[in-house]
């Protein structure tokens, strides 16, 4: 999976949580991804809002034209801000809200992969 945010320490965390259970690049830019996905095409891509501000909605359609069979979630502040809703009628799968958590970043990506999600099931001793 690719890790694009302009959002350095964003990027940065979401790697760190998400590299020992699948392979994840943490990318500077789409162009630089672009690039890579040549080489090694990923299933997922994690794209801050960011870049989306940046270059608009229809970066979307360009990000799923560049690499086929692409999966996004979007990674935003909220899953109610109308950028990102406006992004989900765009071609983005799914929305990691901020605050970030290692299992909320790995259940969404599960998800996106098709893997049952893990539930932390308290044990009870008596």
């Amino acid at each position: 999976m690719f890790v694009v945010d302009n959002d350095e320490i964003m990027s940065a965390a979401l790697q760190f949580m998400l590299h020992d259970e699948n392979e994840t690049h943490e990318i500077s830019s789409l162009e630089a991804a672009y690039r890579k996905a040549v080489e090694w095409k990923p299933d997922v891509m994690l794209l801050g809002i960011g870049i989306v501000k940046e270059k608009g909605v229809g970066v979307l359609a360009e990000i799923h034209a560049k690499i086929e069979d692409l999966k996004i979630i979007l990674v935003a502040d909220s899953a109610t801000d109308p950028l990102a809703k406006d992004c989900l009628k765009n071609g983005v799968n799914s929305i990691l809200t901020k605050p970030l958590t290692i299992e909320k970043a790995r259940q969404r990506v599960d998800a996106q992969l098709g893997r049952s999600v893990k539930l932390s099931i308290p044990v009870q001793v008596m």
